[in-house]
């Protein structure tokens, strides 16, 4: 008879855990099995039928477990005496549930217990050095009492816990002992585990403990530091849980993942894993080598999947995670440019930019008609429309996926106080973000147009409204784009170095230095036009200093194209 005893405790699934059970008992452990009392007679008395002919699988006494409750301890502590009473041949006991599933054969357990005789595999912290602890009870677990359910009875749970701290209840800790935590999931040694069960004091500590919140992860955690000699704070089961502290549950597809973790066990099993309970109890071919175990060889795959459920991508939005203001994990997934201004007072600036820098430029992508895809489509990306009202229904949303459907092409796109204004927040936030804006150029096509003056000055009141408040949240403390303003006034003084700075800094100049620039439209008489509104009691103050009389700009001559003589 082996040296190792098995202890299952199950309460669904009792076809798998009659599979394992005899598993164990074929390389000859001996298994004691509890099954929750929950479970109803008839289903109860079919699986013990099934393993009726089985001279090594022995049922302990039932108990009634709940989550988090005593009734779990009361049951390892039955299966533990059965264990020692009845198979005096044991030298470690093995703490399992009916969805575990052994991961290499028995006998290599067996090997790897015997050459360690007097070594306690029990996980076992105190609550000051465990960061696993999910639900804001940690130390007071121990010093609270917990009589009601968390599971059944969650109102009168937490009520119960409030009314406690309000009292500043404190419960006396039994002299000696200093709380530990750990998996529920332990390889104890006959002695360790026959001085925990004999212990005189026992009933002091049981009545301490039937009251202590999720007493299976502590009460032998605790207990085994009192006599073991020998602990590696450990187990031996490969369980992983989730950022809400529930298990992972492992189906088909992790079989590779499993076979990686060199764990002899692994909990918790999908009863329907069909694939992983044939390769693991009847396809010895497929064994995993004998190794130590090492399930921190798989510990990055599951803090991956930990952070990219409650992180996710940058600039991804998902279902699933959909995050509050500031918890996302960027606001968008890549860098894109915002200018303002520009096409106002440049001709052709989109085609322009476009051809300077490679990168996709869309005209106002939040007119107030439609969103002006590079182009002129109607469809980009991720079929984003162009509708304006399914665009204004989700501002923030329509950006980043945008930017999202877009990954690995700068987009630059024109923007202005006429556009939809509720993405000014999203644009300020964001670090990927690189706003150019030219203040008061919005005028110039007020100027240019044909409109009467009445309606230009009514327009042009509104707009440097609009402009005002949006610079006001560009250059608050919150803003962490890339910003850059100048009025009009200025830019127009000197227009090529900040194009060039602006060009250098999207990453996308074809040349080191600008070969065109754009052809700047005609102002004269625009600083009559901003008099004019002084004028009729309409303050334009956004433009800078603008001169009345405003002479020609600080532009390159346009080079003459070269033609040939024949």
């Amino acid at each position: 008879m082996s040296t190792v005893g098995i202890i299952m405790l199950v309460h669904t699934a009792l076809d798998r855990a009659e599979q394992v059970a005899s598993h164990c008992t074929a390389g000859g452990c001996p298994v004691v099995i509890h099954v929750d009392r929950n479970v109803d007679r008839k289903t109860y008395a079919s699986f013990a039928r099934a393993l009726a002919d089985d001279p090594l699988v022995q049922f302990s006494a039932r108990h009634k477990c709940e989550w988090g409750m005593w009734g779990i301890v009361a049951a390892t502590q039955s299966a533990s005496e059965q264990v020692l009473e009845e198979f005096p041949g044991v030298r470690h006991v093995y703490l399992a549930s009916g969805s575990c599933l052994p991961l290499r054969p028995v006998q290599e357990l067996i090997d790897y217990l015997a050459a360690r005789p007097r070594t306690d595999f029990i996980e076992s912290a105190t609550t000051a050095d465990v960061p696993w602890t999910v639900g804001g009870l940690s130390a007071e677990r121990f010093t609270l009492r917990f009589p009601f359910s968390w599971k059944r009875y969650k109102r009168l749970f937490d009520g119960y816990v409030e009314l406690q701290r309000r009292l500043k209840v404190r419960r006396r800790i039994p002299a000696g002992l200093v709380p530990h935590m750990g998996s529920q999931w332990w390889c104890l040694t006959r002695q360790t585990l026959s001085a925990i069960l004999q212990d005189p004091e026992r009933e002091s500590y049981e009545r301490y403990f039937r009251r202590v919140w999720i007493p299976d992860e502590s009460y032998f955690q605790t207990l085994a530091r009192q006599y073991s000699s020998n602990i590696e704070s450990r187990s031996l089961t490969l369980s992983k849980f989730d950022f809400q502290g529930k298990p992972h549950i492992f189906y088909d597809d992790h079989l590779q993942l499993l076979r990686r973790s060199d764990c002899f066990v692994a909990r918790k099993i999908w009863p329907r894993a069909g694939r992983l309970y044939q390769a693991f109890l009847t396809d010895q071919s497929g064994a995993m080598k004998r190794t130590e175990p090492n399930p921190g060889k798989i510990d990055r795959i599951f803090s991956k999947a930990v952070e990219r459920r409650t992180r996710g991508r940058a600039g991804l939005y998902m279902q699933s995670r959909f995050p509050r203001q500031g918890s996302e994990n960027g606001v968008t997934s890549g860098p894109y440019s915002v200018f303002q201004g520009f096409s106002d007072l440049f001709e052709n600036f989109e085609e322009w930019l476009e051809e300077a820098t490679g990168a996709r430029v869309h005209g106002h992508l939040f007119a107030p008609e439609r969103a002006e895809f590079a182009g002129g489509g109607s469809l980009v990306n991720g079929a984003l429309s162009d509708n304006a009202v399914t665009r204004d229904n989700d501002p923030d949303g329509f950006l980043t996926s945008l930017i999202w459907n877009t990954r690995g092409e700068r987009q630059c796109f024109q923007f202005g106080p006429r556009d939809n204004q509720k993405v000014n927040w999203l644009v300020a936030r964001d670090p990927n973000a690189q706003v150019s804006l030219i203040s008061g150029a919005w005028a110039v096509p007020l100027f240019r147009s044909n409109r009467s003056f009445a309606d230009l000055r009514k327009e042009a009141a509104r707009l440097q409204r609009v402009e005002a408040k949006q610079l006001e949240t560009l250059r608050s403390q919150w803003t962490k784009a890339r910003v850059r303003i100048w009025s009009m006034a200025d830019f127009i003084e000197a227009p090529m170095e900040p194009i060039q700075t602006i060009l250098e800094e999207t990453g996308a100049l074809r040349n080191q230095h600008l070969a065109e620039a754009p052809s700047m439209v005609g102002l004269d008489g625009f600083g009559q036009f901003l008099q004019n509104l002084k004028n009729q009691g309409m303050h334009p103050y956004l433009m800078g200093d603008f001169p009345v009389e405003q002479g020609p700009v600080n532009m390159p001559p346009q080079p003459r194209k070269p033609y040939l003589v024949r």
